[in-house]
C-alpha cells in the first residue's frame, strides 16, 4: 500500500515535531496564498477596510478560529513532549498484574476487566475528568476447547481458533468428511444456499473461504445445507480469529484456519475423501460490564473531541499488546492533557475549547459491543456534537507496522472511505508521523475495531495501528525493519501476549500520535464536520 495523498484543499496545519518536510500540502497552502493576493489587495479598498471598527468585528471569528488554531499547536507540541512509552509503561505493568491475580486475563465480564476499569477511572477522576462508568449485560464467553485433526488418510492437527459465540460441539469433538464450498465469480465463498447446490454437505464439515459475507452468514448457510460444523480460512496470509457477533447467531459449530492450511485442505478433499474431528466448545454466560467514559469537565458540548481504545483482553491472555497498548496511551494521554492545563476552556480571544472525551471501551473481543451500546445510547443531537472519533487499537506490535486508516479510501481497500472529515484525519496523523521521520502506510476500515459503529452513525473517524495476525511483506520490513514473512504480532490472542510482547519504539511513537490529536483537536476541529 502507498502513503494516502492529502486531502486535496484541505488546509495546511503546522504539526508538531522535528525534521517536518514540505510536502504537498505545504506546497499547495503556498499556492493558494499566492492565489489569494490579488483579492486581499481588493479587499483592502473596501468600504470595510476603510472603517476600522467594521473591520474588526468583521476579523474577530477569523481571529478567533486563529487564535484557536495557534493554542492548539502549542499544547500539542507541549503533550508531545511529555507523553510517552516511558510514562504509560507504568500502566501496562499494572494491567499485567491485574490479568495475573485474575485468571491470567482481563476479558470483558471476568474480574480482570472489572479491576482494570476501576484502575483506569479512579486515575481519570483524580485528574479531574468527569467519570462514568456504562454498564450493560452481555454474554460472556471463555474458550473450553480449539482443536481440529485431520484422521484420514493421514493423521495431522490443524491449528483452529474458535469463533466467539459459536455452537459448541460435544465433548471429544464431531468427526465427519470436510467438504469444501465451492467459490463464486465474485470471490465469495458459501454466503447463499446457492453456493452449496453443487455439493453434498449433508452431515458434512463444510470448508469455506472468507470474504464476501460475515462468518454468521457463512455457518448458517452451511447449516441450512446440512452441514455438522463449519469451518472457515482465511483469503490472506496468517491465522484466522473472528467472531459470531451474537449468541444468537451461532447454529453449528464454526472455527477458523489460516489461508495455507485451508488451501491445502481444499485441494486435498478436491482429489478424495478427507476426514477430520472437530473440538470447539466454549462457555457462555449472561454478565454487566462496563464502558469507562471520561470527560473534561468544561469546554464547548457543541465540538467534542472523542479518542478510545478498548480495555478488554480475550480470556486466552492478558491481552497487554491488544489492547492495553492503546488503552494506556489513551490513558497516560489524558492525565498529561489535564497536567498540562488541557482541561481549562479557554483558547485565547473569547474562543472556548472544545469538549475532550475519551472512551476505554469492553466488550469490543466480543463484536465492538462496548462501543455499538455507547453509539446506539446516543441521541441525534448527541450524535451530532462529536466532531471525531479516533480509535487506538494494538499500538505496540512487537514486528510493527505504521498503519493509519484510510480515511479517502485512497488505497482502495475493502470498505470504502470513512464520514466526511475522515480523510483529513487520516491526512494529519501521516503528517505527524512522516514529521517524525517515519513512513505510514493506510490501513482499510475493516470493522474490526471501535471505530466501526461511529463510521455507521456518520462520525469522522481515524486512528492508527500496528498489526495483528497478518504478515509483515518484504517491502514493509525495508520501511520499518523487522522479519518479513512473520506476523505483526505472533501472540495475538494468546497467553504469550504479556509485557515481553511489547516494541517500545512504536509504542513510543503511537502515543505521540494520540498526543499530538489530543493537543490539536482540543483546540481546534479544523474544518471537520
Amino acid at each position: 500500500m502507498h502513503v494516502p495523498p492529502r486531502t486535496a484543499g484541505s488546509p495546511a496545519r503546522p504539526l508538531s515535531g522535528p525534521g517536518r518536510r514540505l510536502g504537498r500540502r505545504s506546497l499547495a497552502a503556498l499556492a493558494a496564498t499566492a492565489l489569494a493576493t490579488p483579492l486581499l489587495l481588493t479587499a483592502a479598498a473596501s468600504p470595510a477596510a476603510a472603517d476600522p471598527s467594521a473591520a474588526a468585528k468583521a476579523s474577530a471569528p477569523g481571529a478567533a478560529k486563529a487564535a484557536a488554531s495557534k493554542e492548539g499547536d502549542r499544547l500539542a507540541k507541549k503533550l508531545v513532549r511529555r507523553t510517552g512509552a516511558k510514562g504509560a509503561m507504568k500502566h501496562l505493568k499494572a494491567l499485567q498484574a491485574i490479568a495475573r491475580h485474575s485468571d491470567g486475563h482481563r476479558a470483558a465480564g471476568s474480574k480482570g476487566h472489572e479491576l482494570s476499569a476501576k484502575y483506569a477511572g479512579t486515575l481519570l477522576k483524580a485528574a479531574g475528568y468527569e467519570v462514568t462508568y456504562q454498564n450493560f449485560d452481555f454474554i460472556y464467553r471463555e474458550t473450553l476447547a480449539e482443536k481440529m485433526t485431520v484422521t484420514s488418510p493421514d493423521e495431522r492437527d490443524v491449528p483452529v481458533k474458535l469463533m466467539t459465540y459459536t455452537k459448541s460441539t460435544p465433548e471429544g469433538g464431531t468427526e465427519a468428511a470436510v467438504a469444501p464450498a465451492p467459490e463464486d465469480e465474485d470471490g465469495s465463498s458459501g454466503c447463499t444456499a446457492d453456493d452449496y447446490a453443487s455439493g453434498d454437505f449433508d452431515g458434512r464439515i463444510a470448508l469455506i473461504q472468507r470474504g464476501g459475507c460475515t462468518f454468521a452468514e457463512k455457518q448458517k448457510a452451511a447449516a441450512e445445507a446440512g452441514a455438522v460444523a463449519a469451518v472457515i480460512y482465511n483469503n490472506t496470509d496468517g491465522e484466522l480469529n473472528g467472531t459470531l457477533g451474537d449468541p444468537a447467531a451461532g447454529v453449528i459449530p464454526t472455527g477458523g484456519i489460516s489461508k495455507e492450511d485451508g488451501d491445502a485442505l481444499a485441494a486435498e478433499a478436491g482429489s478424495g475423501e478427507v476426514t477430520a474431528n472437530v473440538e470447539l466448545r466454549e462457555f457462555q454466560e449472561e454478565r454487566s460490564t462496563p464502558n469507562v467514559i471520561a470527560e473534561t469537565p468544561g469546554g464547548d458540548e457543541n465540538r467534542v473531541a472523542m479518542f478510545g481504545a478498548h480495555l478488554d483482553s480475550v480470556s486466552e491472555g492478558p491481552g497487554i499488546n491488544d489492547n492495553a497498548s492503546g488503552s494506556a496511551g489513551i490513558l497516560e494521554t489524558a492525565l498529561q492533557f489535564a497536567a498540562a492545563g488541557g482541561t481549562r476552556t479557554g483558547g485565547g480571544h473569547g474562543h472556548e475549547g472544545n469538549k475532550v472525551r475519551f472512551a476505554l471501551w469492553t466488550a469490543e473481543e466480543v463484536g465492538l459491543q462496548g462501543a455499538e451500546h455507547y453509539v446506539s445510547e446516543l441521541s441525534d443531537a448527541e450524535r451530532d456534537k462529536i466532531a471525531l472519533y479516533l480509535n487506538f487499537d494494538m499500538i505496540a506490535s512487537p514486528n510493527y507496522g505504521l498503519f493509519v486508516y484510510d480515511g479517502d479510501d485512497s488505497d482502495g481497500e475493502g470498505s470504502g472511505p470513512g464520514p466526511e472529515g475522515s480523510a483529513q484525519l487520516e491526512s494529519d496523523i501521516v503528517d505527524f508521523i512522516e514529521s517524525r521521520g517515519e513512513e505510514a502506510r493506510g490501513a482499510d476500515f475493516d470493522g474490526r475495531s471501535d471505530y466501526g459503529p461511529f463510521i455507521e452513525a456518520g462520525i469522522a473517524a481515524g486512528g492508527s495501528k500496528t498489526g495483528a495476525e497478518g504478515i509483515k511483506s518484504a517491502e514493509e520490513q525495508e520501511l520499518w525493519g523487522g522479519e518479513a514473512g512473520a506476523a505483526y504480532d505472533g501472540c495475538y490472542h494468546q497467553k504469550c501476549d504479556d509485557l515481553g510482547n511489547i516494541n517500545k519504539k512504536a509504542f513510543d511513537l503511537n502515543i505521540k500520535v494520540i498526543a499530538n490529536a489530543v493537543g490539536h483537536y482540543s483546540r481546534d476541529v479544523g474544518d471537520l464536520p
